[in-house]
């Protein structure tokens, strides 16, 4: 797996230097930095800008490439024994997934779901996530319906987001609960609400149409995490 930029590099350098296999570094690196990227791999390119753009696909890498030892998902019969998850129902934009890794992550959610889809990109989750993905237990499961028939069996309470919902303010939330977001533009089915006890809603100061889903769900994981 490729990844780039400074930020995401800085990060498994120091959290995670055995799964940098080849670091490439297409500008000149602090002696300091050099020396401890050496001090963990021995495998260091200097390459020239063509060569950077051809690794990260045009992306901005801020003259830090590595690779790195794959990245896999976590069973989803792991991270269903958390207290507090968050399912991603249909949710594909790499962009607002990473946000909302990151955002999960940070208010002290236990995994992530990625639900009703049957692939995701793991290295551009990581990428936009600001290496969170590396941090937060990540699960697939292709049936929305059948995992949370499964959750709600061993006892998690199950909250929808939804414009017309209860303002969550007002919800007192329990132990084991699960938020579920649905897709940027379809957002929750009238078949996936059906199955969640309750619908919660973020009340805005002012008249707007609505938030997107990774503002959104940043929002909502402040508020179960915090009242």
């Amino acid at each position: 797996m490729i990844i780039y930029g400074k930020q995401l590099f800085l990060h498994l350098l120091e959290h995670y230097p055995s799964k940098l296999q080849t670091v490439f570094l297409s500008k000149k690196c602090d002696p300091k930095l050099f020396s401890r990227i050496a001090n963990v791999t021995s495998k260091i390119c200097s390459i020239d800008e063509r060569k950077a753009q051809a690794l990260c696909h045009g992306g901005n890498h801020q003259g830090f490439i590595a690779e790195i030892d794959a990245m896999n998902l976590t069973p989803f019969n792991e991270i269903k024994h958390g207290s507090f998850l968050v399912v991603l129902d249909e949710v594909t934009d790499v962009g607002n997934i990473g946000a909302i890794v990151r955002s999960a992550y940070a208010f002290g959610a236990d995994g992530l779901i990625l639900s009703g889809v049957k692939n995701c990109n793991l290295e551009a989750i990581l990428r936009t996530s600001s290496a969170a993905a590396f941090e937060l237990p990540i699960a697939l499961c292709p049936s929305t319906r059948d995992m949370l028939n499964e959750l709600k069996q061993m006892g998690f309470t199950l909250y929808g987001a939804d414009m017309g919902g209860e303002d969550v303010k007002d919800v007192s939330f329990p132990s084991k609960k699960v938020l579920v977001m649905g897709s940027e533009g379809k957002g929750l089915s009238p078949k996936i609400k059906e199955r969640l006890d309750k619908i919660i809603s973020i009340k805005m100061a002012r008249a707007f149409d609505s938030l997107n889903v990774s503002a959104a769900a940043a929002v909502l994981c402040d508020r179960i995490a915090n009242g």
